[in-house]
């Protein structure tokens, strides 16, 4: 038991240092404008902006598109004004993209290219230094195009920067009573496509209707996957009898808005579950690579000449 209030304490002892550092961090930066969702990430990033720039040097900016949810949208510019922070909500137009509708592998990338070239545009037009988003530690641990785009532009990342993970970013937007520290985890709906089906208007707007119908009831992470006229619902284990118990109610609903099959995983929700194919992809391709490989030899080569064979 000892051991356990040693660690806990030494967590907290870090976790402090950790904080004292991205407050530094941001000092530095002078001003910015923050890429901002309404999730716990972005809210952390930007109430730690508003205490050590002031609210003269900071612009929230939050992105309205059809990928985005209309319940994420009013709930950030509420969360917004409860900051107090100026913001703004700007039209982002990734659909018009090609590459972004094809949805490649690295779709995110289009996505937040354009996000960031628009946001670049308003940090220049009011004379904020940068453009930061609220990336942390472990996104490091999944597949995120979207970083790449961040790189290639400037875009800082605070917390990233200063190694705060996910457990982190909760513990501290408790401590500074930000009332979205332990909000579900939430990705834009174009997350739900599998690679390479082409992402439309209509499509998403099915199945935000769809998840926004599983939310009403009750459940608190969901994700609808989508499979052509098949629908894939995730949602945590613990939910499952919630979920069918409301079972008719469900198919009948999304069948009314265009489902022709609706399933539900039952190993439950999973962030980024549709990456689990890039995993399995790779996995294949290093077996087959593996396998085309020459035969190893324990012997070795004869590179006798006849002048050694003279020479014994």
């Amino acid at each position: 038991m000892n051991s356990d209030k040693s660690t806990h304490k030494e967590n907290i002892v870090a976790l402090g240092e950790k904080e004292q550092k991205l407050r530094e961090y941001i000092r530095e930066l002078k001003s910015g404008v923050i890429a901002f969702s309404g999730g716990v990430d972005s809210t952390l990033l930007l109430k730690i902006a508003l205490e050590e720039l002031g609210s003269d040097n900071v612009l929230a900016v939050i992105g309205r598109s059809p990928s985005y949810p209309t319940r994420e949208l009013e709930a950030a510019e509420k969360l917004a004004r409860s900051l107090e922070t100026p913001y703004k909500i700007i039209e982002t137009e990734e659909l018009s993209d090609p590459n972004y509708k094809s949805n490649p592998e690295d779709r995110c990338f289009y996505c937040k290219s354009e996000l960031f070239d628009k946001l670049s545009a308003i940090a220049v037009e009011n004379n904020l230094n940068h453009v930061l988003d609220g990336s942390n530690a472990d996104d490091n641990k999944d597949w995120r195009p979207g970083q790449k785009a961040a790189s290639k532009q400037g875009v800082l990342s605070p917390l990233q920067h200063n190694n705060l993970n996910k457990d982190d970013v909760r513990v501290l937007a408790k401590k500074l009573g930000l009332k979205n520290w332990d909000k579900p985890s939430m990705a834009c709906l174009a997350s739900r496509f599998p690679y390479g089906e082409t992402i439309d208007e209509k499509s998403l707007n099915r199945i935000e209707k769809s998840e926004e119908f599983l939310l009403d009831l009750g459940l608190t992470q969901v994700r609808v996957r989508l499979d052509k006229d098949s629908a894939r619902i995730e949602v945590l284990p613990s939910e499952f009898s919630l979920l069918l118990k409301n079972s008719e109610k469900i198919t009948d609903y999304l069948k009314q808005i265009g489902f022709l099959y609706i399933s539900l995983d039952l190993e439950g929700y999973k962030s980024g579950s549709l990456n689990k194919s890039l995993e399995i992809r790779d996995q294949r391709l290093a077996k087959k690579h593996k396998s085309k490989e020459p035969p190893t030899s324990n012997l070795q080569p004869l590179t006798s000449t006849k002048k050694e064979v003279s020479n014994v």
